[in-house]
Formats: C-alpha cells, structure tokens, sequence
C-alpha cells in the first residue's frame, strides 16, 4: 500500500489520538510551525496579518457577546444559517490559500492543513477519527473530535446547555473548506456537541453529487440539513449553480477593469462618486501620480448621466503649450500653416459625455484663461474661427500637485481654481491603503498571468513581506510594474520571489536599509554574505563560515546538498529551511540527482 493510499484510509482511535501531543514541525507542509510562521503583528501600524490577509484578534467574550447579539436579533434558527454561512466563506478562503501555497499537496495533506488552520485560528482543537476519500470516485467521509470549541463554551456562557449542536460556525468553516477543494459539496454534521454538555464534539463529513458553482450564492446552507443526526438526500438543486468549481480555480476571475479596494480612503473616494455623478459639477480629482486617477474619471463617468456619452481624455502635461488650444478647442482649416483641414478638439469630441484633463497645472496661464471662458459660457472657438460652438460636456480635472499653493506661488489662476473646485475629491497615495496591498496584487497577478500566459500560483513568504512593508513612492502604477516585471522573470509554475520583482541596488536598498537582514544586491550581481538570495529555490541561505565574505551566486544543487546536510537528509526540515513546500523541495533534489539518504550522520 502506497503512502497516499495508507494517509487516505486512515483510522484512529480517540483515546489515542488525543494521548499524543501534535508537535509544531509533525506532517507534511504546512505544519502547525509553517502556518505560525506567516503570522504577523505590525503594531505601529494596527494590523495583524496571516500571511497577506488582514486579520483581527477578537476576545472570546467579545465573540460570544457578538454571537449572542446576533441570536437575539434574527432568533436561532436564522442567526444558525447566518453564523454557517460566515464559516463557510471563511473555509473556502483557507482552502485557497493552501491551494495557493502549497499547490503539489496531496489530498490527505490539504485536509490536514484545514485542520491545523482551524487550530490556529483559535477556534478548536481537531482530532482525527477517520478520514476515507476517493475523489475521483466521489467517494469523501469523515469523522473528528472537536476538543475545546469557542462556540460551545460561549454558547454555554449565554444560555446555558442547548438541546442541540450549537458550533455552527465551525460546521460552516468544515464544510467550506472541503467543499471549495473538491468542487462539491460536502456537509458536515454534529452529532455530539460539547454546548449539550459533551465532553467534546463529534462531527462526520460526506460529500454530496450537488456542485458548487459559487461561495457568494450559500443559500443551500440551512441549519436542519446540518445539524440533522441522519444524513438527509435532497433533491434540490443550489440556485443560480450551472458549474463545478475546479479546484485549481478557486480565486473568482478578476475584473481588469474595475477599481481595486476596500481600505477606508477607497471606500469615501467612492461614496463621493455616487454622491455627485448624477449632478452636473465639475470633480477636480487630487493624488500623487500613479493613484489611478484615470480610473476613478472612468467610474465617475459610468455612473452619471453622461454614461452613454464619449469619454475623452487628455494629459495635459504631453501637449506642447503651442498646440494646447488647438487640441482642446479644435481648428479651423487655414487658422495657421499645416492646417489643411478642419478638425474638432476634445471638447466637440466630449459633446454629450465627459472630458478629463489630466494633469491640469500643466497648463499654461494662457490656455487657463481659455479653459474659464469655456467652462463658464458653456461654449468654444476653434483656432482661426468666427463663431462659437456650443457644448455640453462635463469637465473632470486631476492635478498631482496642491493646486491652492500653486495659486499661491502664481502658477495657477485663482478663478480657474475655484471654478474646478467645486466638488474636490482626494485619492490616497499606496502606502495609506495598505488593506488594498494584497488585493491589488492578485488583481495584477491575474492579469498578467493571462497576458503572458503562465500558471503563477502565487507569491512566497519572503516577497508577500516585501511589498506589503515596501512604501511605493510610484504608487499603484508602480505596484503594477513589479508583479509585471516578476511574471515576466519567473518560470511557470514557480511562485514570485523578491529578486523576480527587486531586481536593482536601489529596489534592494528600500527594502532593506543597512543593518537589517533580508536580501541585499550588490552592483556586480553577488549576494552579501549571511543573506539569503535569489536562488532557484528562492530562500537558498549560506554557511556560517561564509558570513565575513561575499560569495557568487551558487548552483541549486549546491544549496540543496548544504540544506540536506544542515538537516541530515530530512527532506521536510530541509524544505522547512529553504522556504519551500516539501513536494517542491522532493521534486527539485530528485531534478539534480541527489539521494537524501546519503547526507545522514552516521
């Protein structure tokens, strides 16, 4: 029996189980240190991260209180379905990153990761009873033990012992979780329940025939099909399902062209949107270059009344101040040599719609004056004609510069000022929206993986870090070029690591100013000793008596042979130091031909 077939058919006793104490380093990746490990506190900043998710550390009182409010505002039975339904979008996350971090896992593996997720999350300790799975035979049942479940002992704080199972969100977590990797939905239920007043609680899992097409649609997901002590068959088919969910396709496809953001700033920016798109006022838009100031023009265009309209716009900054008129207000065939012909500007071309004019101090004093006229009058002249042109054209301006202290110094008329003014919206530069960091970079991730047509499962520990502490003095568009630049360098397959996107001396030095630790790049392209380095692992790390020198670059077999060795020929301790999975780390040392068994001390 192989070693998959033997983890598929595991059976264990409880009384067993649960006399040995799981160690940190136990099992495949990621273990219960490999999970700990992307664990992250920023303090100064008030953020908890998990690996690149924000997360929140909520007392257990302040959760049962939460829990208790919720059950006395919509009564059991809906707060039962509403607390499953926030686990279940709850697993389906966790199985993506697992998916996504440990892509070669195998089935019994991925199981085994949601569990110890769970443990770390704080919610329950799992204890494995059995755990049988066939997939490609659809066949999936399992049992656990729940020991010490939050939601039991807030349950019981509350109310007292309940006359049923009362984990629910738990239930939901299980069930997302499993579901989200096989594409089908699995359902758990309870059978003991420690809120009943068991010593532990007792679930078994089964999957069913019924697809799952959608996390966001979980209108299924009712408490008797749960916590039922039978397992039920329902014929009825999930709304709005119309096909499975691949495993490998978990992350929902991304919108390329929709504005990425759920951070504080992002959310007012957009209110403010909604709130003045039907009107006719003039938005002047103010952010440093590189926040997506296009994109917010677009959004507000979309939504006004002009949306049927042209939307035109203009960088101000790239047309020479000779030309400015003519581009804006459009010529008159004969107005000045090389007019051959009469041609409209940007205003004719917005009539009906919006014009944006990017960059808008760039424009000099002169066409200020010419750009008032028109936006007070409500009509243009072409260069060299004689009668005026009615418009109707809605004008959104952007400027990357305090547009009042350039009134101030005389670079910018006063009445131009307060006639773009009139309803001013600021756009946060990158390094205020943090929460919108891991977000822009899936967004990204996703769309040049498809330009360039490559399977690019994600980013490692050490390049996740690197551009959430990065502090983008370029901004979005900036953020754009790195994961750009690092699907372009790295293989298919192979997750983005630091030196794939921080590829000069400058980047490297931003990152990591002197006297910390990290990757450091020296102009010829070595390593500076003691650093870990790009490698073709991407974690590779130097002997001791290697630290007071620099050294080149050295071929992976060498970083294996030296890992195998550090840890005597202990594939998942040498995987564990290299930064990788140890699926990966077993592929790559059978590639260069290494046995592990001959680095161990005798």
């Amino acid at each position: 029996m192989t070693k998959k077939m033997m983890l598929s058919k595991m059976t264990t006793q409880p009384n067993q189980a649960s006399s040995c104490k799981i160690g940190l380093d136990d099992g495949d990746p990621p273990t219960l240190r490999d999970l700990t490990e992307r664990l992250r506190l920023t303090p100064n900043d008030g953020k908890i991260w998990f690996d690149d998710r924000r997360m929140v550390l909520l007392g257990a009182n302040a959760f049962g209180v939460l829990r208790r409010e919720i059950i006395e505002s919509l009564g059991f039975s809906r707060a039962c379905s509403l607390l499953m339904r926030v686990g279940f979008s709850a697993g389906s996350a966790d199985a993506a990153f697992v998916r996504k971090h440990w892509p070669l896992n195998d089935e019994a593996g991925a199981l085994t990761a949601g569990e110890r997720l769970h443990a770390v999350m704080g919610m329950v300790k799992v204890e494995t009873v059995r755990r049988d799975h066939d997939i490609p035979n659809g066949i999936f049942n399992a049992e656990f033990l729940w020991h010490g479940s939050i939601e039991a002992a807030e349950h019981i704080n509350a109310y007292g012992l309940s006359r049923e199972p009362v984990c629910w969100m738990q239930l939901g977590y299980a069930s997302g979780y499993a579901s989200a990797f096989y594409g089908k939905r699995v359902i758990y239920r309870e059978l003991e329940c420690a809120g009943c007043g068991g010593s532990f609680c007792r679930i078994v899992g089964e999957m069913t025939n019924q697809e799952i097409g959608s996390t966001h649609d979980l209108s299924w997901l009712t408490p008797g099909e749960y916590l039922a002590p039978r397992a039920r068959k329902s014929s009825r088919q999930t709304p709005g399902v119309t096909t499975a969910s691949s495993p490998a396709s978990i992350r929902e496809k991304i919108d390329t062209q929709k504005i990425v953001g759920i951070s504080a700033a992002v959310s007012i920016a957009l209110q403010k949107i909604e709130r003045v798109a039907p009107t006719p006022a003039t938005v002047l838009f103010n952010g440093e270059s590189g926040v997506g100031k296009d994109l917010f023009a677009n959004e507000l265009h979309r939504k006004s009344n002009l949306a049927n309209g042209p939307f035109i716009a203009l960088n101000c900054a790239a047309i020479p101040d000779t030309l400015v008129e003519a581009e804006l207000f459009g010529v008159e065939k004969g107005a000045f040599t090389g007019a051959e012909k009469s041609r409209p500007g940007r205003f004719e071309q917005a009539n009906g719609g919006t014009l944006f004019l990017d960059e808008i101090p760039s424009l000099s004093y002169e066409a200020q004056g010419k750009l008032l006229r028109t936006l007070q009058n409500g009509e243009i002249e072409r260069v060299g004609g004689a009668h005026p042109i009615q418009v109707n054209v809605r004008v959104v301006a952007a400027s990357n510069k305090d547009l009042f202290k350039e009134v101030q110094n005389g670079l910018f008329r006063e009445d131009l000022y307060y006639r773009l003014n009139v309803f001013p919206i600021r756009l946060p530069p990158l390094r205020e929206r943090q929460d919108d960091i891991p977000l822009l970079i899936e967004h990204f991730l996703y769309r040049y993986s498809n330009v360039y047509k490559k399977n690019i499962p994600g980013l490692t520990r050490k390049a996740s870090e690197a551009l959430l502490d990065y502090s983008y003095p370029g901004n979005i568009r900036e953020l754009q070029n790195l994961i750009e630049r690092g699907v372009i360098n790295a293989l298919d397959s192979e997750p983005l690591n630091v030196f794939h996107m921080f590829d000069d001396v400058g980047f490297a030095t931003k990152l990591n100013p002197p006297g910390q630790s990290g990757l450091n790049i020296d102009p010829t392209g070595e390593l500076e000793a003691g650093t870990s380095g790009p490698d073709l692992l991407g974690r590779g790390k130097l002997d001791d008596t290697q630290k007071s020198a620099k050294c080149h670059r050295r071929s992976e077999a060498e970083i294996l042979s030296n890992a195998l060795y550090k840890t005597d020929g202990n594939v998942s301790k040498a995987a564990r130091e290299l930064g990788v999975t140890r699926a990966k780390l077993a592929y790559r040392i059978q590639k260069a031909g290494l046995d592990p068994s001959l680095f161990r001390h005798l």
